[in-house]
């Protein structure tokens, strides 16, 4: 079940005895465990009747035999197990294992007013994690009711953004709101985090600036590299080093700005190579990939190849290796290794 079915059920029908939860998505579960709690236990009851076990320390058969142990002292318990990926056999065994046969045996005859979360939050559900995640479920197939806590897709995270600089009542535009996406790789718990922290440095007053957002957010910069592509595909050599000048002053570590720049035209490339056109298609094609990409990072991409011909794209591509190469010599000043790219690549 998705955490909303999971939320719903909650409220309609109280706890089940076993929940798996099962994903790499933060921000749900923690909304999804928060309503959890409230739901089992009163706020006197959570210092003793919430127990967490790491399964990487604790066998699975140990944290059940807690399970079935009665508390004076906590009447109701949620128990956590967390890294539950832990006790999954790396490979298929013709026995049932251990822990997986003592599951099947607590869950047969669950202890009354005791609601046990097994949590593995480890693995993604596509690219080489899938079959990592396919053995946990299987492993933990006695739980009924799972819960899959995946990645938000890109409109929902765009309408989760949306949704809380409303509720924290930060004015946020579309352009602003773009670039806090890019930001965050569109994360919902980063979204949230990053949300709070414009709302205590800028108010509710006026309008949340990019510059705000460049100053708050990791990898904010990323856009003023994309800046500096633009201008390298426009053949703009003023603008190209004048970026480079706002870059240094603002301290960008040069080899990380020369990472994105090697992302972007291999990126780039790769889309000219595979023959899509248009921001949608060079979405679909990179998450068809299992590279996760957002449509303003698409819209990216597709401006880059309208800028560079395949011929420059590998030319660029070749002279960012060579300007990388030459920062991890003892040169005395890294900025005129990225001027002399700069002016390879604007030379007419």
């Amino acid at each position: 079940m998705s955490p909303e079915q999971f939320l719903a059920k909650l409220a309609k029908n109280g706890p089940e005895p076993a929940y798996l939860f099962i994903g790499p998505e933060a921000y749900e579960r923690a909304r999804c465990r928060r309503a959890l709690l409230d739901a089992v236990l009163s706020p006197e009851e959570r210092e003793n009747g919430f127990t967490r076990h790491d399964l990487d320390r604790t066998p699975l058969a140990a944290a059940l035999d807690d399970a079935r142990a009665l508390s004076l002292f906590a009447p109701r318990r949620v128990i956590w197990l967390a890294g539950a990926e832990a006790v999954v056999p790396r490979v298929a065994r013709d026995e049932e294992p251990t822990g997986q046969a003592a599951l099947a045996a607590y869950l047969g005859e669950p202890t009354p007013d005791v609601v046990l979360v097994v949590d593995c939050s480890r693995y993604e559900f596509d690219g080489e994690d899938k079959p990592r995640i396919e053995r946990v479920e299987a492993f933990f197939s006695a739980i009924a009711a799972k819960v899959e806590f995946r990645p938000y897709a890109p409109d929902a995270a765009r309408f989760l953004t949306q949704r809380l600089a409303k509720e924290a009542g930060i004015q946020l535009g579309l352009a602003e709101l773009a670039l806090l996406l890019e930001a965050t790789g569109g994360d919902a718990s980063r979204i949230a985090m990053e949300i709070e922290k414009l709302r205590l440095f800028a108010g509710t007053a006026r309008k949340i600036t990019a510059d705000d957002i460049a100053a708050l957010v990791p990898d904010a910069q990323s856009s003023t590299i994309f800046a500096l592509v633009a201008a390298l595909g426009r053949g703009d050599r003023k603008r190209a080093l004048e970026i480079l000048d706002t870059l240094s002053s603002a301290g960008e570590y040069m080899p990380l700005a020369l990472t994105f720049l090697a992302t972007q035209f291999r990126t780039a490339l790769a889309a000219r190579e595979a023959g899509v056109r248009g921001a949608g298609q060079i979405q679909a094609h990179f998450n068809k990939l299992g590279a996760r990409m957002w449509p303003e990072r698409a819209r990216q991409i597709e401006q880059t190849m309208d800028a560079f011909s395949k011929d420059r794209l590998e030319q660029a591509v070749e002279k960012v290796f060579e300007a990388d190469r030459g920062l991890r010599d003892a040169r005395p000043d890294d900025r005129i290794l990225m001027e002399e790219m700069i002016l390879t690549l604007t030379a007419r």
